[in-house]
């Protein structure tokens, strides 16, 4: 391998370790139980973290159950009458994105409400990120962010001229 090459994968391999990730989190709704009735979701909520960009995933049995997003007041009377938007599809594997930091609820129709089918989950901001641990440079220092911002723009660029000429 030629110098220049050599420099080109170091170039790559720092603005990799300067990359941050995020990756998305799906939550089985109910866990093992997933979304039945006589599960008592108000416990199994209170032992998660929900942060804005998760995704909940229903599992359910779609010829008896249903996922409807409503407001508070219909989530604890057990109603239907304003729903804000029905998640149940034809094969009973949902998502939905939490896309907002506040309280959602979810219910079952059918009277299955009434047989504890209701989820209401309380979303959060997303805790900050821990700081990435940046690889050392040659003389034993973190890169800088400014060098990682450089290196990006020198990767960038130089796959755009490699692209162009090959």
């Amino acid at each position: 391998m030629e110098t220049w090459q050599r420099r080109i994968v170091a170039m790559i391999f720092l603005a990799l370790t300067c990359a941050r990730s995020v990756s998305a989190v799906r939550i089985l709704v109910g866990g093992k139980e997933r979304w039945n009735p006589n599960v008592n979701y108000t416990e199994w909520s209170s032992n998660q973290h929900f942060y804005v960009g998760y995704w909940l995933y229903f599992v359910y049995d779609r010829r008896y159950y249903s996922v409807l997003e409503v407001n508070r007041t219909d989530y604890e009377s057990c109603s239907t009458d304003h729903v804000i938007r029905n998640i149940t599809h034809k094969a009973g594997r949902d998502v939905v994105q939490l896309n907002e930091s506040r309280t959602y609820y979810f219910i079952s129709g059918g009277g299955y409400c009434w047989s504890n089918m209701k989820l209401s989950v309380l979303v959060e901001n997303n805790p900050p990120p821990p700081p990435p641990a940046p690889a050392p440079t040659e003389n034993g220092s973190p890169p800088s962010r400014s060098l990682c911002r450089i290196l990006a723009t020198v990767v960038a660029w130089t796959s755009l001229v490699f692209y162009i000429l090959i």
